[in-house]
């Protein structure tokens, strides 16, 4: 039994020095993102370079991730919360500082960007932006001039008017499943300040939404980039790059459907996406070693090409696609920019009045 124990031992040895240090299998990255974000062959990319397995999940909605982060233990070590969230977070003690001297890919980043960034994330300690945009109207120009006698949507008045919706009402409306994106375009659209917490501004931004509720057929935040690529709906209110999928997936689909996106005069929420590492993360060295690849200008670039979202790394754009990059409604002109606005995160008590006014408006009672 000994002679066998030691055999055994043995060969345990024997084993271990033919495996290679650092074998994929031996190193992991568990990264939680957004749905359809990103590019699969720079996964494939990461772990051929690096040895490191990424296993890799997707949520829809910034609150399904905060309640995975607030309850902690979520095993994950890459995170993507959007800015107003990742604020409330980090107050919360979720997140781990960066070690940034194992980010040396931070040199490239935009300072248009951080400088917005810091107004969630001070010093930008716990995060790297990821992807960038805003919070628009996306329509199917031939159905929306049938109904509406234009085929340009440049105003929040097309959804906020119950007049006008309505006569979009048959061929569809969906709305992003997000209070943090709705009622703050409810609030600049009545004149009132996106970012106030005041009961009685927040209850006007309901009674809005309540009125045009009759009109919308659905509150989901992903499946509208199929539906209007498909030509099922005529106009929704999302994110821009998810839009400008539908545009594409419509062109390449050659059903005559074409989509168009506004970022409505009035103004329009700019948003961040964030790379963050939780703070029981359980491999913060691989965590590390996946944001700064990210980071590499080339790779990021390939990420806003596939998405048709902006991205924050300066150096990158020299890699995106010129059509991306020339379009006004992706990488905004400094007009267009002085028009968006910022969401500031919600303190804990309008939270509440927030969630239960947006369930009032999703149910329609």
């Amino acid at each position: 039994m000994i002679r066998k124990a030691l055999w055994l031992s043995a060969t345990s040895v024997f084993l271990a020095l033919l495996t290679p240090a650092g074998h994929a299998a031996d190193r992991v990255v568990n990264v939680f993102n957004w749905s359809d974000y990103i590019d699969s062959s720079i996964i494939d990319d990461f772990t051929k370079k690096t040895g490191i397995k990424v296993v890799y999940d997707t949520f829809d909605s910034n609150e399904i991730l905060e309640t995975k982060l607030l309850a902690g233990g979520s095993g994950y070590d890459v995170v993507v919360p959007s800015g107003n969230f990742l604020a409330r977070q980090i107050q919360a003690g979720v997140f781990q500082k960066l070690d940034k001297s194992k980010l040396p890919n931070l040199s490239n980043m935009w300072d248009t960007v951080t400088e917005r960034t810091a107004k969630y994330d001070p010093g930008n300690e716990y995060s790297v932006n990821y992807m960038w945009g805003t919070v628009g109207i996306g329509y199917n120009t031939k159905k929306v001039q049938a109904a509406l006698g234009t085929d340009k949507i440049d105003s929040w008045d097309a959804f906020f008017n119950p007049d006008s919706l309505a006569k979009l009402k048959d061929c569809g409306v969906y709305v992003l499943d997000s209070p943090s994106d709705i009622l703050p375009a409810a609030l600049k659209y009545l004149g009132l300040d996106p970012n106030s917490t005041s009961p009685d501004d927040i209850a006007k931004a309901e009674e809005a939404l309540l009125k045009i509720r009759p009109y919308i057929r659905k509150f989901h935040s992903s499946e509208y980039i199929n539906a209007l690529a498909n030509g099922d709906i005529c106009l929704a209110v999302g994110w821009s790059g998810d839009v400008f999928q539908a545009r594409n997936r419509a062109v390449e689909a050659k059903q005559g459907v074409e989509i168009g996106y506004s970022v409505p005069k009035e103004g329009a929420q700019m948003w961040f996406d964030q790379m963050a590492i939780p703070a029981d993360a359980p491999h913060v060295a691989e965590a590390l070693e996946f944001i700064n690849y990210m980071m590499t200008p080339e790779v990021i670039a390939k990420s806003s090409n596939y998405v048709l979202y902006a991205n924050g790394n300066k150096a990158s754009q020299q890699f995106v696609d010129k059509a991306l990059l020339d379009d006004p409604s992706v990488y905004p002109d400094a007009a267009t920019l002085q028009k968006l606005y910022t969401v500031q995160p919600y303190d804990p008590k309008t939270q509440r009045i927030i969630t239960r006014s947006w369930t009032k408006i999703v149910t329609g009672q």
